[in-house]
């Protein structure tokens, strides 16, 4: 089988409450296509309860990462995000749930985002993940969909909004909601295979 993803690698952050069908379903088409998966887990945002100051970070419906169901290894493996770089990754993915409104607010998750913009690397998001993109910036002039909710802030930052499963504008994708993750990893696959 022709794996179009070797040789690339993605990074996926997610911090607390992340959609979690959002993760689990990118990390396995991404790596079936042969790109190796970092997933990086910001200590931010919403704790479910009970509150607790070391609880993993947790999905909306509580998949932990590290996923127990998939251990570390051929699937992904866990970076922590002071350790990845632009010149690291081939693109970064961030899934939504209530994660990406705690990962706007990190400068560190920001800095990432605007670098690798700044290197034509692929930033992916989608759900409410286009929060990150818009508060780097870099929305301005683009097309793009996102969860309804969304709408009006990617409006309001400059963008077109397409209400449409999955937007190619450049080196940014962005899909709608879980149901278009398909529509979604084919356009992040696409991409980057070229």
């Amino acid at each position: 089988m022709n794996k179009r993803l070797s040789g690339k690698t993605i990074a996926i952050i997610v911090a607390q409450e992340y959609e979690d069908i959002e993760l689990l379903y990118p990390v396995l088409r991404l790596s079936e296509e042969g790109a190796r998966i970092l997933v990086i887990a910001v200590q931010r945002g919403s704790h479910p309860r009970p509150y607790l100051f070391d609880k993993p970070v947790m999905g909306r419906f509580g998949h932990p990462v590290p996923i127990p169901v998939m251990p570390e290894g051929p699937r992904y493996t866990m970076a922590a995000l002071d350790t990845v770089q632009a010149d690291d990754i081939d693109g970064l993915l961030f899934p939504g749930g209530f994660s990406p409104d705690a990962l706007r607010q990190d400068e560190e998750v920001l800095a990432l985002t605007r670098a690798c913009h700044a290197q034509g690397k692929l930033l992916a998001a989608i759900c409410h993940g286009p929060w990150v993109l818009i508060s780097a910036g870099l929305m301005e002039g683009r097309r793009a969909t996102a969860y309804r909710a969304v709408r009006d802030d990617l409006i309001n930052a400059g963008a077109e909004f397409v209400d449409v499963p999955a937007v190619t504008d450049g080196n940014i994708v962005t899909g709608r909601v879980p149901n278009d993750l398909p529509e979604f990893c084919q356009a992040i696959i696409e991409s980057l295979a070229e």
